[in-house]
């Protein structure tokens, strides 16, 4: 077997994000072989429709097999996206929130470990035999800043991660995550888009979908009524400044000081802040893949380091 391949994976409560690849965290269970191989996994005799259907919010990841599954699928994408042989042996780097990180980290790296052994599947009709050799868990939105430079010479950062179903908030002073302060906020995403499509289905009677409403709120041309438009910013325009008053109310004052914003809602806060809002210095990081990048940034400094010190 070849050398090993380090994969960061962000195991989202919306979307599963891996350095190239964003899928949503959604899988269906099928006995029989479904009629399109198309975001199908097959594992121990099940077929299972990748990226369909929306989760519940499932707070404990390792509860069921549903993550495992979804960290298969997400293997498979990266290694597919990087043209890599569908053999490998992987170093997971994968994030859980700061709130949670002490007490669920030994839990949550058995979990994505496992035995160590091979463990063979197949996904949109390629068979893989994935060996996950080791597990590096780092803190949520924490990886993403270490790769802004210009941030890290702030002596105070405030860091709200905005996902499906939470915001993670924390505070950097002088570079460290501040446990202190953090704060998990159910404010994500999915209640945004919740609300706006009840508002949407009160004042004009329409039933809008999710995929829909993103659209319009990434500013996309489509067949959307005029008079939903401006509904959906409307409410979106709320949402924020709802957001922005629960990071305060939580004790982190994004007036006095700078603020990350990233996760899937960062798009969302960049056509929506503006300067009456009173900022000090937001700066709004929209790739939603940014967690993943950091996690195996991480990896790479850690081994860098370790060999430097080994004498190597």
């Amino acid at each position: 077997m070849s050398d090993i391949i380090t994969i960061g994976i962000d195991h989202g409560y919306a979307a599963m994000k891996t350095n190239h690849c964003a899928f949503p965290t959604g899988l269906v269970e099928y006995d029989h072989e479904p009629y399109t191989q198309q975001d199908v996994l097959e594992y121990n005799g099940k077929f299972y429709v990748v990226g369909s259907g929306r989760q519940p919010l499932q707070k404990d990841k390792t509860a069921t097999e549903d993550y495992y599954l979804l960290t298969l699928a997400a293997i498979a994408r990266e290694l597919a996206h990087r043209g890599a042989d569908p053999t490998a042996a992987v170093h997971l780097a994968a994030g859980l929130p700061l709130t949670s990180f002490g007490r669920d980290k030994k839990k949550f790296r058995g979990y994505l470990l496992r035995d160590g052994k091979p463990v063979p599947f197949r996904y949109e009709g390629i068979a893989y035999t994935v060996t996950i050799a080791e597990v590096s868990l780092f803190p949520q939105g924490y990886a993403a800043v270490l790769t802004q430079q210009e941030l890290l010479d702030e002596p105070s950062v405030i860091v709200a991660d905005i996902g499906g179903w939470t915001v993670d908030l924390m505070r950097l002073d002088n570079r460290i995550p501040n446990a202190a302060t953090c704060r998990s906020l159910e404010l994500g995403m999915i209640r945004c888009l919740d609300e706006i499509a009840e508002q949407v289905r009160r004042s004009l009677g329409l039933s809008m979908t999710a995929a829909q409403i993103e659209s319009c709120l990434r500013g996309e041309v489509s067949s959307v009524d005029e008079t939903a438009r401006d509904i959906i910013h409307r409410e979106a325009g709320a949402y924020v400044r709802r957001l922005l008053s629960a990071i305060t109310e939580s004790g982190l004052d994004a007036r006095a000081m700078p603020a990350v914003f990233l996760g899937g809602g960062a798009a969302l806060l960049k056509r929506h802040v503006s300067a009456t809002d009173g900022l000090c210095r937001p700066l709004i990081l929209d790739d939603v893949c940014l967690n993943a990048k950091g996690y195996e940034r991480l990896v790479g400094q850690l081994s860098r380091a370790a060999h430097t010190a080994g004498g190597g």
